[in-house]
């Protein structure tokens, strides 16, 4: 199913979902250098003081494309959860009168951080999950567009999603068993069935593949320690 342009609550789905299809995309692309950077791109479990964030790094997930995209999935008690971001193609900055994205959100999402972001201009896109479902603030009719589907559009779906790992890999079609390797993965991550030998067996594949496709060439690919392994897993397993 396509992402409208605005957004629906209905294009996302349920938070467990997004967060484990987003925690999957974090762990098969988990990369101990990039851990030491304070400027990051890709998908990661976040820090205190992140965007959107309640400072507990556990409960925050987040995307930057390096580009024009940048996202935070944060989960509250009860199993709660605030989408906040930006995407370039988001039309609400430029909106005239300006649009409140928190109109119609309970106490909950009213994070100072968040409202701060809101002010700055850093955050155009606001979505929160409450008993089973997402909702966002009323849109005027003639917004044409809020960031969501250019910024988490890739996620909305399962098989989006794997799509969105093999790109991360430069898979394509030619690459054996690279779509299948990818779909279990995901698979795993979304029923909670996760263990260290799952992100054993996904990340040997990737390796195989890489190896055999001279994908990473002319820098030969490396296989993933044991430190890597274990924390790609208890990255994928926090649900």
């Amino acid at each position: 199913m396509k992402t409208h342009r605005p957004g629906r609550p209905e294009d996302l789905p349920e938070a467990s979902v997004l967060w484990a299809r987003w925690a999957a995309l974090a762990s098969a692309t988990w990369n101990a250098e990039e851990e030491k950077e304070r400027f990051r791109y890709g998908y990661w479990l976040g820090d205190e003081g992140d965007e959107g964030g309640d400072g507990d790094g556990d409960n925050v997930l987040r995307y930057d494309d390096g580009a024009c995209s940048r996202w935070v999935l944060t989960r509250a008690d009860g199993g709660r959860a605030v989408l906040a971001g930006q995407d370039d193609s988001s039309k609400v900055g430029q909106h005239r009168p300006p649009i409140d994205l928190l109109a119609g959100a309970p106490g909950w999402v009213r994070d100072e951080r968040l409202h701060d972001l809101l002010e700055q201009g850093r955050v155009e896109c606001v979505y929160w999950f409450e008993d089973g479902s997402w909702h966002r603030a009323p849109y005027p009719d003639d917004l044409r567009d809020d960031g969501l589907d250019c910024g988490i559009g890739h996620l909305t779906s399962r098989d989006l999603a794997v799509d969105a790992i093999c790109a991360l890999f430069e898979f394509d079609d030619d690459c054996e068993g690279a779509v299948e390797a990818c779909e279990q993965f995901l698979d795993h991550a979304e029923r909670g069935t996760v263990t260290g030998a799952v992100v054993r067996s996904f990340a040997d594949e990737v390796f195989r593949i890489q190896t055999e496709y001279e994908l990473l060439w002319p820098k030969v690919p490396v296989a993933r320690s044991e430190a890597d392994l274990a924390t790609m897993t208890a990255l994928v397993r926090r649900r």
